[in-house]
């Protein structure tokens, strides 16, 4: 029989514990040999990222065991942070000292680089018997980087200049690439001030005694291709000078050429080192295209066709052999995970995760909401409270959590997580907003926000809450913004510069943007300049949008959640935004997180959060959620 509760009040057994290990992250996974390896985070081991293979009988083990972590800090965000030989032999990034580490076929352990203060390596990549790699080092202006060969001998353990640098010539490179001769290199590449959704060159050029000695531009300088990958001679990429990231074929000597143009996008922000949003297959391409969800398709020369995955958000083509692609995502009921594809047969069987660990009754499903605002229509997906036994009273409104997500160059798609599931099976719903900035829906989106950073993004995200309210389906007096970086300025400035939300919660959040300018690492340190303006040109408009310019306009309360060890938003912006409410005596609640950085991969980081914030909803909108312990705000 169904019960009638107070909305915030329902029981729920999702608890943090469960959430924080439900859904595991996949970095990379390939075929070797006749296994499958994938790279999967361990939250309950302090968030390490573990290698696991699954055999040809179906037995799962673990290539890298504990404390082993395979994880890059290039660019800060990294990527690419493992491969495989021919040979069967597991290559990686040493997270503890950022060197080169090789696992021969026995499990015997070996060094390929040195362990040098502030060189860091990651994209790696294994091709006619060379290591490649982008090379991040230490440079008089900051942080010089170049694709480099290293030898699969171990020799540059004890000589690094066996490292050889390849091609260097750009402030950025991302996800180079050998020919299958191995005598060309195609590699992306770009330059401050430019992101890699601005503005990338795609370039190739002969190898030639361990050097590119001339390289030659194939596309780019007014686009952002990415992703090249060689088929023969000719190169495949994605590229968008029509607007769309679609994907582009240059055949040897020949222009480039579209090749499946669609009214979507295959590829999107180049956070990490590692993403592939395709791959070549045999007969055609293995795709994913986005336009709001996630689609996974086949190119091929009879036309294009969708395969029968159940990935719809967040999808990657992490590697292709012959029929066969490995496709990782997220379902619509919340499981990510990664799946194996048989174009030849059509079958799809899936290898880690993907089946989400909670049940269908409690997942709520994503209801697309396209909300009039001021700058063009605002995309988002809202999840309403579902529980398989109780409901709310008909006589009021559930509250909401509006969410923001970080980048601000990212996207969310229509699939609920357990941390969504975790709010709804408790009457609170979920809006997820992909508001203007976000990628998946074009360049012309894209670029709304541009100099608009702090206006568009808060002037959407109210326009989407407050569509839900029209709707009826939404209380407008209890309506929470949540974010985290880039999303944490986007809940700051909201609550600065609106009255639509009853309060926030700011996960790493950037308050004020001149100092995260002079302060953050460089792979961002010229970001700004598309989202509000070049200094010191634009220095008052940075004072103006920055919510810490405006303490005054602080009147709702705050939860804020910070990891010490965060070198992209640095905790100071966290303690000032914490000093200007308490010097104004609104109510709030900081909790600092040691051992944490820009995202939380800890289990005990991620229950404490989660219970922390149910209870500061609780605290702030009037109900009593059972299960966590209640807080008290300062």
């Amino acid at each position: 029989m169904t019960r009638i509760l107070p909305y915030g009040s329902w029981p729920s057994p999702l608890d943090a514990r469960l959430v924080a290990g439900a859904s595991p992250r996949i970095d990379g996974a390939r075929f070797v040999g006749d296994e499958i390896w994938w790279g999967q985070t361990v939250p309950e081991e302090g968030g390490r990222v573990t290698v696991r293979r699954r055999r040809a009988d179906g037995r799962v083990d673990d290539l890298l065991a504990a404390p082993l972590s395979a994880r890059s800090r290039v660019h800060e965000y990294g990527g690419g942070a493992w491969t495989a030989t021919e040979a069967g032999e597991l290559v990686f990034v040493d997270g503890a000292d950022q060197r080169v580490r090789v696992r021969r076929p026995d499990g015997a352990l070996a060094d390929l680089t040195a362990a040098e203060d502030g060189v860091a390596y990651g994209g790696l990549h294994t091709r006619a018997g060379l290591l490649l790699a982008v090379r991040e080092r230490p440079h008089r202006s900051g942080s010089a980087r170049e694709i480099v060969a290293v030898p699969l001998d171990g020799g540059a353990a004890t000589d690094p200049e066996l490292v050889r640098a390849l091609v260097g010539e750009s402030d950025f490179l991302a996800q180079p690439t050998l020919s299958p001769d191995g005598g060309e290199l195609a590699w992306i590449a770009w330059d401050h001030p430019d992101m890699p959704w601005d503005r990338t060159q795609l370039r190739r050029g002969r190898v030639e005694d361990e050097k590119v000695t001339a390289w030659s531009v194939v596309a780019g300088g007014h686009s952002a291709p990415l992703q090249p990958e060689w088929r023969g001679d000719d190169l495949f990429f994605v590229d968008d000078p029509t607007g769309r990231w679609n994907l582009w074929r240059a055949r040897a000597g020949a222009a480039p050429e579209p090749y499946a143009a669609a009214d979507a996008d295959t590829g999107g922000a180049l956070w990490v080192l590692g993403s592939r949003w395709y791959g070549l297959v045999d007969g055609g391409v293995v795709a994913v295209r986005t336009d709001g969800g996630d689609r996974i398709v086949l190119a091929a020369a009879d036309g294009v066709r969708d395969l029968d995955t159940p990935v719809v958000a967040g999808g990657l083509v992490e590697h292709t052999r012959g029929s066969q692609a490995l496709v990782s995502g997220s379902t619509a009921d919340g499981g990510a995970g990664l799946w194996r594809v048989d174009i030849a047969t059509g079958e799809v069987t899936r290898i880690a995760g993907g089946d989400g660990a909670i049940g269908a009754e409690w997942m709520p499903r994503a209801h697309p909401l396209a909300a009039a605002g001021p700058h063009g229509p605002v995309h988002a997906f809202a999840y309403p409270p579902t529980h398989p036994d109780v409901e709310g009273p008909d006589d009021a409104r559930p509250p909401y959590l509006v969410w923001v997500h970080g980048g601000p160059t990212a996207h969310v798609g229509p699939a609920a997580s357990a941390k969504t599931a975790y709010f709804t099976s408790r009457g609170i719903g979920v809006l997820d907003v992909n508001y203007g900035g976000s990628t998946g829906y074009g360049r012309e989106y894209r670029e709304r926000l541009r100099g608009q950073w702090g206006l568009v993004d808060v002037d959407d995200v109210a326009a989407a809450a407050s569509a839900l309210v029209t709707r009826g389906d939404a209380d407008a007096a209890r309506l929470v913004i949540e974010g985290g970086s880039a999303g944490g300025w986007t809940v700051l400035a909201a609550l600065t510069r609106t009255d639509v939300f009853a309060a926030g919660v700011a996960r790493y959040a950037v308050g004020d943007a001149r100092a995260l300018a002079a302060d953050t690492h460089e792979f961002e340190s010229r970001y700004l300049d598309g989202l509000i303006g070049p200094l010191p040109e634009a220095e008052a408009v940075y004072d103006e949008r920055s919510p810490l310019t405006h303490p005054d306009r602080f009147r709702v309360p705050l939860l804020i959640l910070q990891g010490a060890e965060d070198r992209v938003v640095p905790p100071a912006q966290a303690e000032a935004i914490r000093a200007a409410l308490a010097e104004r005596g609104v109510p709030h609640l900081a909790v600092v997180y040691d051992g944490e950085g820009h995202g939380f991969r800890r289990a005990e980081t991620i229950v404490h959060a989660l219970e922390t914030e149910l209870a500061f909803l609780g605290a702030v909108l009037g109900f009593d959620p059972p299960g966590v312990p209640p807080i008290t705000l300062e």
